[in-house]
């Protein structure tokens, strides 16, 4: 049995493959993203994804979403194959643990206006406060090529996933 987990059946984050080749001037500004209601897909660590920035709107090497994850929730340990992320927190406050391969690492309390590097393959996990929600844009280069990107890490530094 695969131990992996997997994404909802919602739609797919965008892949790799652009119809906009970067060296190519775009004649027609492509259109603004907006953060939907409901999530756009569900990460492999278990937190919604609402996008922002993608193909669909011009990005050919990067991509932006907002992260969120529920009052209280711990999101599941994973780590990245390719991609580097840059997270800034927007709303609410909580903690992230980022560890390097074969190190020990601590979590470090978030909350609006710090940023935080998750390293390419680091492993990562992260828990919203019991009083809110916590809400994060997420910078990632190269833009999330797929489900296969992410990859489930035997544990983490947060405890037992609650997503």
């Amino acid at each position: 049995m695969d131990a992996r987990p997997r994404v909802s059946p919602r739609p797919r984050l965008e892949t790799h493959q652009s119809p906009h080749h970067a060296d190519t001037p775009v004649t027609t500004p492509p259109p603004p993203g907006r953060a939907s209601r409901e999530p756009d897909a569900i990460a492999p660590d278990g937190s919604e994804i609402r996008l922002l920035a993608t193909q669909a709107h011009g990005a050919t090497r990067a991509s932006l979403c907002e992260v969120r994850l529920g009052p209280g929730a711990v999101s599941r340990p994973v780590s990245h194959r390719s991609v580097e992320e840059i997270w800034y927190v927007v709303g609410g406050r909580g903690q992230v643990w980022r560890c390097p391969p074969g190190a020990r690492a601590e979590p470090i309390e978030v909350g609006p206006g710090d940023a935080v590097v998750i390293p390419t393959g680091w492993r990562f996990q992260f828990r919203a406060a019991p009083d809110g929600a916590l809400r994060v844009l997420c910078y990632t280069c190269p833009p999330w090529p797929g489900a296969d990107e992410a990859e489930a890490a035997e544990s983490g530094g947060l405890g037992e996933p609650t997503v």
